[in-house]
């Protein structure tokens, strides 16, 4: 069963290699023990849509370097299945009909800001902000010191099994 991820790079301002950013997604949801079928988004967006959501979703004014929309991902299929409406004949079988676990929306042009602060590359920023959003949508938190410690240390984890380090 297949864990689909759909990439977009709706910004202009820097280069993204989306399959790269893709196959660390995917690599961060198996190792969270996410079976297929699955789908997640994975949008690159401008300061302004960013914002926009931000404030929209979060009540917080400005951009933000990255965004998760979970839809209530657990173990076994629930959330939002497309087509799993009705109980009629000829419906797919539950097994075949992808469970949608969310979307991550991440502003490139704050990510390469935060490099410079945090003294990485660009890419080794982008790869952190797609592992974080992919835990957000898995349920992690790091509201409480303990929460993001336990978060930032399998971060690291998913970084280091699934991710080269950028120059």
């Amino acid at each position: 069963m297949t864990i689909d991820i759909y990439a977009a790079d709706e910004q202009h301002e820097l280069a993204i290699d989306l399959e790269a950013w893709v196959e660390l997604a995917r690599g961060a949801l198996v190792d969270e023990g996410v079976h297929g079928p699955a789908e997640v988004s994975l949008l690159f967006a401008d300061e302004t849509t960013i914002a926009a959501l931000n404030q929209q979703f979060m009540g917080k004014t400005g951009p933000t370097d990255v965004l998760s929309f979970p839809i209530d991902y657990e173990d076994e299929p629930s959330g939002r299945n497309p087509d799993a409406g009705t109980t009629g004949p000829g419906d797919p079988p539950l097994s075949e009909i992808p469970q949608l676990i969310g979307d991550i929306v991440i502003c490139p042009s704050v990510a390469a800001r935060n490099a410079l602060e945090h003294e990485c590359s660009f890419d080794d920023e982008v790869a952190l902000l797609v592992v974080h959003g992919v835990l957000h949508l898995l349920g992690w938190d790091h509201e409480l010191d303990d929460e993001a410690e336990r978060m930032e240390a399998r971060e690291r984890e998913l970084l280091a099994r699934h991710y080269r380090r950028g120059s």
